[in-house]
């Protein structure tokens, strides 16, 4: 699931896994105390899940998120939300020239050897503008670059513009 910031990818993705029999919901974000705007966005995620959903939190642990969907079983549905999350919280690991990037074929690598049902849902950078900054360059490129090995490795992808999906790859 691609798409842009409130684009409805997160709800479009939820909708599709709503009536699995096993849902673990993997959330990327790390709860910051001084910024009560981003902590009302993950309560309202939260409140989203029904109850017979687990959660599995990564945001404090990154590295972990490799392990989770490679490691999740047959039969599981897994919703990872969101990948933009997950490669900000490597920001400080990047370079301007990619030249350390291991994360994309990091994260696909581990998408490859997923037995589970696996939902991803990635912000679209490749539809803002060029960032201003070096760190925002280091992170649309990196995103960008993940974006793109996985959508090599999934059977479907989805572009969610205004609550709307559109098909890029495969059929959901």
């Amino acid at each position: 699931m691609l798409g842009g910031i409130r684009s409805g990818k997160s709800e479009f993705a939820e909708g599709l896994v709503a009536t699995d029999a096993s849902v673990r919901y993997v959330a990327t974000a790390v709860r910051g105390t001084d910024d009560a705007a981003w902590a009302g966005r993950i309560d309202r995620h939260r409140a989203r899940r029904p109850v017979t959903w687990t959660t599995t939190e990564v945001g404090d642990d990154p590295p972990r998120l490799l392990e989770v969907v490679a490691s999740a079983a047959a039969g599981e549905t897994l919703l990872v939300d969101d990948v933009g999350g997950w490669v900000a919280a490597h920001v400080t690991e990047l370079t301007v020239d990619g030249a350390n990037d291991s994360l994309p074929v990091a994260l696909a690598t581990a998408v490859r050897a997923c037995r589970a049902r696996l939902v991803l849902v990635s912000p679209e950078v490749g539809l803002s503008v060029v960032p201003a900054t070096p760190v925002g360059s280091i992170f649309a490129d990196a995103l960008g670059s993940t974006n793109r090995a996985l959508a090599a490795e999934c059977d479907a992808v989805v572009l969610v513009i205004a609550g709307n999906a559109v098909p890029v790859k495969g059929a959901l």
